[in-house]
């Protein structure tokens, strides 16, 4: 018999050798002219793939550089990207890869538990608890729970379920720009969504703070800048007549445009909003797992720590698998007798990969590789700014770089800016994405085996764009 395997969990139909034949024969379909294996191959081309997409999927989806030639992808590894001709593309805008796409070890653990049990929480497996230990066993000794789930957004709408629970308060303080997923709450606290065109606006129990970004020149220390932002909370929780159940907040903003607060501002929020009655919400989903390089959490940059923590994209290095980490009186509140349970959330599957994750974290040093590669870039782009007025600015830390691009007049241009990564893609085969209040942010955040000769084709490459640029100003529509 021969197999046809689908990649969702545990879903394998065989089908004989005799009936496949006839499948072949009547509809005259291609096959492999592997010896002894005929594998099924239905090939239909990228423009009819598109065409089926934009029929039965709805248009809110995105399709990636849509404006220009999308790319039709069947094949990751590493840091790279592969289209069905066999161009190999080099990712700078996959978070989700952690450890790199279809890493080996990843993929066989995956494959193993799926060939043996994926089932439900409600039985006792020791990939669950394996996973808990070592996941907190990366956290301050105060976030001593934790509850597995399919996603940061799913992740984020517990952690406010929590909050409010154990605060006995209804009111959200949250940050401009700032995105914690796609459920209706999730929405509901996210000012990337809220705000946007379409968006529900913002409800009356939240209260939005401006995003803490110390622009150069504009404080004299990070002193200065941490108590200025920090005084727009004070403020915010005041207006919620200290009736707060929580502050959610990116340990370093992506969607906001790669926004890393100033050195003590956590400090001072955490202290507004405990007073307030609220808990403290780190979101770590885009820039955890040690992406920043210098500490395996973006809030211990801060040298605080959270009520709660939020984390999921990279967790399972593309498999459903988020969680939520508290503290024991926090998860002591929630369990009110109302029952909490996941159907997938958890399962034996999903851990068996987050296990290899953090196995490959370690053993891979990628924490210590996202701190050498990132000083690197941000190196090399700051360089390149002293050359080209068109960078305003390059931040970040680790593997979480952004490069702001502006006009001749220095002010926010999201047209220069697509026009830079549609033609990083379309010639120097470079996958890149655009974020920011006003579009105009080249975020880079790769997989974490990204190295430095992957910087120095990716600089060379801006620069080369850079000087086409000012040579042949051309606008293109926004990149998604």
């Amino acid at each position: 018999p021969v197999c046809v395997i689908w990649s969702g969990v545990g879903v394998v139909i065989t089908i004989s050798g005799f009936i496949l034949y006839k499948i072949i024969k009547n509809k005259k379909r291609l096959v492999s002219k592997k010896k002894n294996v005929n594998f099924l191959i239905d090939k239909p081309s990228k423009a009819e793939i598109f065409e089926r997409r934009k029929k039965y999927l709805i248009p809110s989806l995105s399709v990636s550089y849509s404006n220009s030639d999308p790319l039709l992808i069947v094949k990751g590894k590493g840091q790279y990207l592969y289209d069905e001709n066999g161009v190999k593309y080099l990712d700078t805008r996959n978070n989700v890869a952690h450890v790199g796409h279809s890493h080996p070890k990843v993929a066989e653990a995956i494959a193993k538990q799926a060939a043996i049990l994926n089932t439900n929480t409600r039985y006792l497996h020791p990939n669950l608890t394996n996973l808990a230990q070592e996941l907190l066993s990366t956290f301050p000794s105060k976030l001593c729970k934790c509850v597995f789930v399919n996603s940061g957004s799913e992740a984020n709408d517990l952690a406010l379920r929590m909050a409010r629970t154990h605060t006995k308060n209804y009111d959200v303080v949250v940050v401009e720009q700032g995105y914690h997923g796609n459920t209706f709450s999730d929405i509901e606290i996210s000012s990337y969504k809220f705000d946007h065109v379409g968006g529900p606006g913002q409800p009356s129990w939240v209260h939005k703070v401006p995003i803490p970004h110390a622009k150069k020149g504009q404080f004299t220390d990070s002193v200065q800048a941490s108590k200025h932002f920090s005084e727009f909370v004070k403020e915010a929780c005041k207006n919620a007549n200290s009736k707060v159940s929580a502050f959610f907040m990116e340990s370093a903003l992506s969607v906001g445009g790669v926004i890393i607060p100033p050195e003590g501002y956590l400090e001072q929020v955490y202290k507004y909003i405990h007073e307030a009655g609220g808990v403290c919400v780190a979101d770590e989903v885009q820039v955890g797992f040690g992406r920043l390089g210098k500490t395996f959490w973006a809030f211990e940059l801060q040298n605080v720590v959270p009520d709660i923590v939020t984390i999921g994209k990279p967790f399972g290095n593309g498999m459903p698998l988020a969680a939520v980490v508290t503290t024991e009186e926090i998860a002591n509140s929630f369990a009110n007798g109302l029952e909490y349970f996941n159907t997938f959330g958890g399962n034996p599957v999903v851990c068996a990969a987050g296990l290899a994750v953090m196995e490959i974290i370690k053993e891979e040093n990628l924490q210590e590789n996202a701190l050498i590669v990132g000083d690197y870039l941000i190196k090399r782009f700051t360089e390149l700014s002293k050359q080209y007025s068109n960078i305003a600015d390059v931040r970040g830390s680790g593997l979480f770089v952004g490069i702001e691009i502006v006009d001749e007049k220095g002010l926010p241009s999201a047209s220069y800016a697509s026009n830079i990564c549609t033609q990083l893609k379309n010639k120097h085969k470079i996958l890149t994405s655009l974020d920011g209040k006003d579009d105009n942010i080249i975020v880079i955040k790769p997989p974490m085996c990204f190295s430095t000769t992957n910087v120095d084709y990716f600089v060379f490459s801006v620069e080369q764009e850079l000087k086409h640029l000012q040579e042949n100003p051309s606008h293109f529509p926004l990149t998604p």
